[in-house]
């Protein structure tokens, strides 16, 4: 599909929101005739004379090394090199000889959106861009073969690539890619690009060393966002009003603007005050000294308290949303030879990235740039243009990598903003703008805040009848993307993560009665996008039910799991896999227990088993857990186990430290010793199993197992302790992990 580049700013903020809300973006896999672009940290540009583009996605150099062009975000759960293995399967070349580079979002205006979207998130990275990044490399091989097939005067059908040479099968004569990179280069793009059979794959499914720069990160000499430095850059730190939806009300800045170093002291918006100055540590003390008077407004009244009180009144209200309904849930209860139900709570979380928010800007009259480390390009670039206050072709953002984001950095770049309003305080300069440690933790965009009651009907041969689930709580589309839910007429889809009737994050249960509803609380607390979003409280709250259920009716529970999976193949596969690796049927040595859990998500079906002891009735030692994924496929096996460790310490850390609460309007909590997270210490061993369902769909990786980790630890601390444990996180319950 072609589309008409329109570089007015309106249009490309509208545009850039619409990327947001990750909506398919059409392409055209031919390059545009300019490609003298400034590529990753803007510093250098590529010449297309000397190093040709082969399309779109791959630079080839004479010497052989190949550049792929990737726009996913590298965070650590190592997308750039599973996108840079997809091209370089289908391209043939030799991989110890593949680097990357990201192309800016400005340089993918020009070409059309030619590389579709710069959005990392909901585990989209690798799963929805595999088709067009395969044939990106496809095409590339066959433009580079039909190269040397030209020069030979041999029939294309003759001659075959592997490892960066091509060969003439008939007389044996070998060309290399370098050799034939400039007048592939000139060849027209293909259209019918034909991709390997997946049996077929070479490197794809291997686990192959990542092209990331892993030595720099273990060494400290990568640079992220936080480190960048520029001739006579000068930095900055901001104080925003801790109660959301306050506003400056006055500042006094005379002793801060004394103090060495301090350039400016500068009002950002309604809400901030930040200071500019040589060093972060001179505009962070002198922000310190800043008398700042804040209009605080009504939300001062709002505390961990009356949120709470509002969502307990949710559940049992009757305005809902109902997503998922099948049968007659009113009429299994009330004819019921038995009732269970049980009520949960899950709090407020921040991303808690080690790198805090920063972003380095510089502006002039003309022109605007900026060196962010985001999950969306795309989001930076018009978050750039639309605070400079120039046209789009003015502006540029370019990526530098991330020290985490999680969610935090993607539709959400506040951040940025800030640091383009603050350089243009000062015209032609470099600004890098630092949010410190406190500031990261009370501006958060945090994980919603939920409730839920779970009530089940049993009948007297005691199977289970019907399920009515309440979620009680709020909304992120609502904050975030409210057209969403406008268009599904005042519901958010996003709430029912896990609980679908059907698609990527569809129940793996069946039940003759089910209603599955949402009563929307929203709160003055801004709500984000967090690692694994809203299936991380789902599947704690169905998966726990679930173990209830099992010993109410009498049964083990991965038997009654399976006995209500049966539609399911997939989800059985994974649980059975976690069941077996873990000695389910098995007598545990003296003093251990075990939980199971599973779930769908993101694409993928997931499951965890673990093994734990308690003593003291609080102190939980996590002996192992046994986790099973099914993607569809692995693109590189020894990160996806990677992926799926770091997902567990994720997600044991917010069931056992993490939350965040409100007092008179603010965040409570300030750094790390009030949000914890667990320590290497207590992080138990991870035994990871990797199922391939194949088919036409790809699941994701980084967020679905993050579930499961949660609700198999409750499910084992119920079998140790008898108690069963609903509100996280358990350190509100006297629990601990050691």
């Amino acid at each position: 599909m072609t589309t008409t580049t329109n570089t007015s700013r309106r249009h490309f903020v509208i545009g850039s929101s619409a990327i947001a809300a990750g909506l398919a973006i059409g392409f055209d896999l031919p390059m545009m005739s300019s490609a003298n672009a400034a590529m990753g940290t803007g510093i250098t540009a590529m010449d297309p004379l000397t190093n040709p583009e082969i399309g779109i996605w791959v630079v080839v150099k004479p010497n052989d090394d190949v550049i792929v062009r990737i726009v996913r975000s590298e965070m650590g759960q190592g997308t750039i090199t599973g996108l840079a293995q997809m091209v370089a399967e289908e391209l043939q070349c030799n991989w110890n000889k593949v680097s990357y580079e990201y192309p800016s979002p400005s340089e993918n205006l020009k070409r059309n959106k030619a590389w579709g979207s710069y959005s990392t998130g909901g585990s989209r990275g690798i799963r929805t861009s595999e088709q067009y990044v395969r044939k990106g490399g496809a095409a590339a091989r066959m433009m580079l073969v039909q190269a040397a097939a030209n020069q030979w005067n041999v029939p294309v059908a003759e001659c075959i690539a592997k490892d960066s040479v091509i060969t003439h099968t008939p007389s044996g004569r070998k060309t290399t890619f370098g050799k034939v990179s400039v007048a592939a280069s000139q060849l027209e793009v293909p259209k019918d690009v034909p991709l390997k059979d997946p049996k077929d794959w070479q490197l794809i499914g291997k686990s192959v060393n990542r092209i990331d720069g892993m030595a720099d990160k273990v060494t400290g000499k990568q640079v992220y966002a936080i480190d960048l430095k520029f001739p006579g850059m000068l930095n900055a730190t901001i104080k925003e009003s801790p109660v959301f939806g306050g506003k400056v009300k006055s500042f006094d800045a005379a002793k801060a603007q004394s103090m060495k170093g301090v350039k400016k002291v500068v009002q950002v918006g309604d809400t901030a005050v930040a200071v500019i100055a040589d060093t972060f540590w001179q505009a962070k003390t002198a922000l310190d000294q800043v008398n700042i008077v804040w209009d605080s407004g009504s939300n001062v009244n709002v505390s961990s308290e009356t949120i709470k009180k509002m969502l307990e009144d949710g559940l049992n209200a009757n305005d809902t949303f109902v997503h998922n309904t099948n049968g007659d849930v009113k009429a299994a209860l009330a004819s019921a030879s038995k009732t269970v139900e049980a009520t949960y709570f899950y709090p407020y979380l921040n991303h808690a990235t080690l790198e805090p928010q920063t972003a380095t800007a510089k502006w002039t009259p003309d022109s605007c740039e900026a060196w962010v480390p985001t999950q969306d390009g795309e989001a930076s670039l018009a978050a750039v243009i639309a605070a400079s206050g120039l046209p789009a072709e003015k502006c540029n953002a370019y990526k530098v990598n991330l020290g985490g984001g999680f969610g935090r950095r993607g539709a959400f770049q506040d951040y940025t903003t800030q640091a383009v309003n603050i350089a243009k305080q000062m015209p032609g300069t470099h600004v890098k703008l630092i949010w410190t440690r406190e500031e990261d933790m009370t501006q958060g965009r945090y994980h919603p805040v939920m409730m839920c009651k779970m009530t089940a009907a049993i009948d007297d041969k005691k199977n289970v009848t019907g399920i009515n689930m309440r979620l009680s709580g709020q909304s992120i589309l609502s904050a975030v993307r409210p057209a969403v839910v406008a268009a599904n007429k005042g519901k958010d889809p996003v709430v029912f993560q896990g609980l679908e009737a059907s698609g990527e994050h569809g129940i793996t249960y069946s039940f003759p009665n089910l209603t599955v509803d949402h009563a929307m609380r929203n709160t003055h607390v801004p709500p984000g996008f967090w690692r694994g979003v809203n299936v991380n409280q789902n599947a704690i709250f169905i998966e726990t039910f679930m173990d209830e259920l099992a010993e109410t009716t009498g049964m083990d529970s991965v038997e009654f799991r399976r006995k209500h999976m049966e539609k399911y193949p997939r989800a059985i596969a994974v649980l059975n896999a976690v069941a077996d690796g873990i000695g389910w049927t098995k007598p545990a040595a003296p003093g251990v227990f075990r939980g199971v859990a599973q779930m769908r998500s993101f694409g993928s079906y997931v499951a965890a088993a673990c093994e734990l002891s308690v003593t003291n009735g609080t102190d939980v030692e996590i002996h192992r857990i046994v986790a099973a994924t099914d993607p569809g496929y692995a693109v590189n096996p020894a990160q996806i186990a990677r992926q799926v460790s770091g997902s567990f310490l994720y997600g044991l850390s917010a069931l056992f430290e993490e939350e965040i609460t409100i007092d008179k309007g603010a965040v409570v909590q300030k750094n790390f010793d009030t949000f914890n997270s667990i320590r290497l210490y207590q992080m138990p061993k991870v035994e990871t199993i990797i199922i391939q369902g194949g088919g036409k769909d790809w699941g994701g990786v980084g967020e679905p197992t993050i579930a499961v980790a949660a609700p198999a630890v409750l499910n084992a601390i119920y079998r140790a302790t008898g108690k069963r444990l609903r509100t996280v996180p358990l350190k509100n319950s006297g629990m601990k992990l050691v």
